[in-house]
């Protein structure tokens, strides 16, 4: 197990050096650390078993309790798949707080939900106003409307506008 963190804060080390800590990324990961909160036990959310700030445990993830530096690490590796998510996907420029609004959001739903949503069309299609808003359809867990995600989304929303 010691080897899989080893691991883990060897990959997460080696994609945070490669990009220089900018406003964006500080921003963003306080934006995930304040609504994710950490848990360093594992708990049932609505997608299976999390633990850490918002991590999704994995079929292969079979530990139930971290230390807060593991859970940094969790956090570094699960920001970089969203970040690559607006590299790939993303095909306008950001601003950085459009691109740390986008982080915490995609950190949230995932990938997959992102890349087929409306929200992601708009953006691609230059209308940022009209993405700005899709930010509101975000706030549903389990087909009920989320006070938490209306609150998460709001604030996404006004850093992605301003």
């Amino acid at each position: 197990m010691k080897w899989y963190w080893i691991a883990l804060a060897a990959a997460a080390l080696l994609i945070i050096t490669k990009k220089t800590l900018t406003a964006y990324i500080t921003k963003a990961i306080a934006l995930i650390k304040k609504f994710e909160g950490l848990s360093l036990k594992a708990y049932q959310d609505a997608g299976g078993l999390s633990i850490g700030y918002g991590h999704y445990l994995l079929k292969n993830e079979l530990f139930r309790k971290i230390t807060k530096e593991e859970a940094e690490i969790l956090l570094e590796k699960d920001f970089s798949k969203s970040d690559a998510v607006i590299e790939r996907y993303v095909k306008v420029s950001l601003t950085d707080n459009q691109r740390a609004a986008l982080l915490s959001l995609i950190f949230n739903i995932g990938g997959g939900g992102f890349v087929k949503s409306t929200l992601l069309k708009k953006l691609n299609a230059g209308d940022y106003s009209s993405a700005a808003d899709n930010f509101d359809k975000w706030i549903y867990s389990q087909g009920k409307i989320n006070t938490t995600l209306v609150k998460r989304r709001k604030e996404e929303k006004q850093i992605f506008l301003t």
